[in-house]
Parts: C-alpha cells; sequence; structure tokens
C-alpha cells in the first residue's frame, strides 16, 4: 500500500488551477475526514482543459459563475503551492500519469521530435495500473492524447478498465465529434459528420461519469476525468450560453479549422466554464444520492494555463488571476 499512498500523493499536489510552470496554484479537494473505518476511499479525479486559475469565482472571478466548484473548494482544501506538469496538454496529462517529471516522462510535447504525436511506452507506470493493482476498478472519461490507435498508448493498456473519449488531442478540439471511442470500439455520431451540431460532447461524457459511478458504488473506484471544457472550440450549452448573452462588450470569433463563427465569443466562453461547474455538481449530487459521498476524494484541478488563443478571450476574464503568463509560457 505504501505505493498507493504515494500515487495518491502526487494526484493531490501535482496539480493546479492555475497550471503555470512558473506559478502556483490551487488544488481542489473534498474528502472525508470522518470516515472511520479501514474500506478505500473512491477518488475521482477531475481536469479541466486550459481553464485558468482566475477563471473561478474561489480565486477572484467576477464575472463567470462556478458555485459548484466554489463549493468544493470552500468544504475541502485548496493547494496553493501545487504546479501543473507542463504548459501544454500532453505532457501536462503525461506527468500526471506517470508521476514523473518532464525531464523524465515519456511524452514532453504535444509531438514528438518527428512531428508525430507520442504514446506512453509500455513499460510506464501509470496511476491507473497502481490503483488497479491496490483493488481498484479504473475508469477515464474525456481526452486521453497520450496514444493513438495501433500503439503501446491506449487507456485499457495503460491501466483503465474502461474509457471513454477523445484519443487523439487534435480531434478533441471540436465539441461535436464524428466519432469518439469507447475502450476498443469506435462509437460514431452521425448526426455530427458533415458540419452538424446534434451531439455535444460533454453531455455524452457527463452521462458516461454518472452511469460508471451508479454502476460501481460499491468501490472501490478511481475514476480520472480529463473533460475538454473550456479548451476551444468555442461551445457552451445552449442554455446556459444564455446567461452570458448581452453582459459584454463581446467580439465574434470567425470560422476557423471546421469550426463555425461564433458571434459572441466572450459570452460562449463564459459558458463553457459554467457548463463545466454545472456538471462537478451534478457528479456531487450522484455521490449523495449513492450514498457514497462520505468515503469519496473528489480533487479538481486544470492540465495547464488559460489559453489566448482561437478566440478564447483569456486576458478579458483575467484567467491568469495574479500571475502573470499564460498556456505555454
Amino acid at each position: 500500500m505504501s505505493r498507493v499512498k504515494n500515487v495518491i500523493s502526487i494526484l493531490a499536489a501535482a496539480f493546479c488551477v492555475a497550471a503555470f510552470a512558473e506559478n502556483t496554484g490551487s488544488a481542489l479537494t473534498l474528502s472525508n475526514p470522518g470516515k472511520s473505518d479501514s474500506s478505500k476511499p473512491n477518488i475521482i479525479f477531475i481536469m479541466a482543459d486550459d481553464l485558468g486559475y482566475g477563471h473561478l469565482g474561489i480565486n477572484g472571478q467576477k464575472v463567470i459563475e462556478t458555485p459548484e466548484i466554489d463549493q468544493l473548494a470552500k468544504q475541502g482544501m485548496q493547494f496553493f503551492q501545487a504546479y501543473a506538469g507542463s504548459t501544454v496538454c500532453a505532457p501536462s496529462r503525461s506527468v500526471l500519469m506517470t508521476g514523473q517529471h518532464t525531464g523524465h516522462t515519456t511524452v514532453r510535447g504535444n509531438r514528438g521530435p518527428d512531428g508525430k504525436r507520442m504514446p506512453l511506452n509500455a513499460e510506464d507506470v501509470t496511476v491507473g495500473e497502481v490503483m488497479k493493482s491496490a483493488g481498484y476498478r479504473t475508469g477515464m472519461i474525456g481526452k486521453w492524447g497520450l496514444g493513438e490507435p495501433g500503439t503501446t498508448g491506449l487507456p485499457n493498456d495503460q491501466g483503465f478498465d474502461h474509457w471513454f473519449g477523445f484519443l487523439n488531442q487534435r480531434k478533441a478540439h471540436s465539441f461535436y465529434p464524428g466519432h469518439l471511442w469507447r475502450n476498443d470500439s469506435i462509437v460514431y455520431y452521425h448526426e455530427n459528420e458533415h458540419g452538424q451540431r446534434e451531439t455535444y460532447a460533454q453531455d455524452l461524457f457527463i452521462e458516461e461519469t454518472l452511469e460508471f459511478i451508479r454502476a460501481e458504488k460499491d468501490g472501490p473506484f478511481f475514476l480520472y476525468l480529463p473533460y475538454t471544457l473550456p479548451h476551444t472550440e468555442l461551445a457552451s450549452r445552449p442554455e446556459i450560453v444564455e446567461r452570458y448573452r448581452g453582459k459584454f462588450d463581446d467580439v465574434a470569433h470567425e470560422a476557423e479549422r471546421g469550426n463555425p463563427e461564433v458571434a459572441e465569443a466572450k459570452a460562449e466562453y463564459a459558458g463553457m466554464v459554467t457548463t463545466l461547474d454545472y456538471d462537478v455538481g451534478r457528479i456531487m449530487r450522484e455521490l449523495k444520492e449513492q450514498g457514497i459521498a462520505d468515503n469519496t476524494i473528489v480533487i479538481f484541478t486544470s492540465d495547464n494555463g488559460a489559453a489566448s488563443e482561437h478566440g478564447a478571450v483569456a486576458e478579458y476574464f483575467n484567467g491568469s488571476g495574479p500571475f502573470r503568463g499564460i498556456k505555454r509560457d
């Protein structure tokens, strides 16, 4: 169990919402110190994509609403001397999965020296593998980015009993994908294939998350949730973005990379953060409904700093908070 305890320590401290290589930030956790028996706690690790320290109300955000994450911080603890593993997606995830810093971990950039995406090696030992060895059922839902089809880096080969989401991080830039992966099978969404925008990826992710919790409620389970919000493209749930329409001196964002023009980029971005927040609340309520909230540790963090690309307008919302720099710095 000593190895498992070490990995849990890595989980609790390796990442931060601020997510800058040179800046401190806060990973938000919820635990139950009143649980006195010897049962192993369930662990849920939620990792946002390109969320900045300053995007959360608990860290000073005044415009975007994040009541669920703020409550998670208030009733749990915040880490103010924790660091993201890297300033971009893939190596940050590799650091989390392996517990190694970027000088040792296999995936050290979004692409390797040959321009291709790097997979984890077969010999890499991941958090998923260690948790499985300790008797945990392991799941992952969201963006992987550490192995393409046919490589040694697939989630099922790296310690996850069940997974659902994007293998390729570039495809994860779309919230209306033509397909996703469930374990070793492709799940097609033909309603999205020719520019239609019918099925929203985050809706799929949260439903899969809640189903996993219900199925594994007898535990123990380790559930890794690398959701893609609020990474671009700009796409919020329609009913949530309506809260923000007309509130800002807004700007349009032109169509690019197959994604359509967005008339109100600031409202859409704010809606994405609040969409993420709403789903964190759904997870917490599900834990209570299943009677396992008192034996589940929930950790919330981000993979790197706030982005200022493709209309993400990080500067407008002060995504970096009191810190200097953004994603890639």
